[in-house]
């Protein structure tokens, strides 16, 4: 998946927290929302502040369909919480490939 493919999927998904997001398009999104939120932040901190707060929901929503790939519950992404262990395990389970078909496949 490219760059644009994935930003605009994830947009177009917004709210969306069910199925799965393939690695590619977790990471192409959370570099874009990085280096957005840099590059605005050099800019105007309020600037940076809104587009954090815009992003945060679908940034949640593709975090949680990638755990869903691995086949694990989107909830896991509490575990950002623990600090260093949990960012530590968050980065290793979304780094992680595909599991296959899995119990995130049918949901509607």
């Amino acid at each position: 998946m490219k760059f644009e493919e994935s930003i605009k999927i994830c947009f177009s998904k917004y709210a969306d927290f069910k199925g799965r997001a393939i690695r590619s398009e977790f990471w192409w999104f959370v570099l874009f929302t990085t280096l957005a939120s840099l590059a605005l932040s050099m800019a105007s901190e309020t600037a940076s502040a809104i587009f954090s707060v815009a992003t945060l929901l679908p940034y949640l929503a593709v975090g949680a369909r990638r755990l869903h790939d691995t086949n694990r519950s989107g909830w896991w992404q509490l575990i950002w919480i623990v600090p260093l262990i949990g960012w530590i395990i968050l980065i290793i389970w979304m780094a992680q490939e595909s599991t296959g078909e899995n119990r995130f496949d049918n949901e509607v």
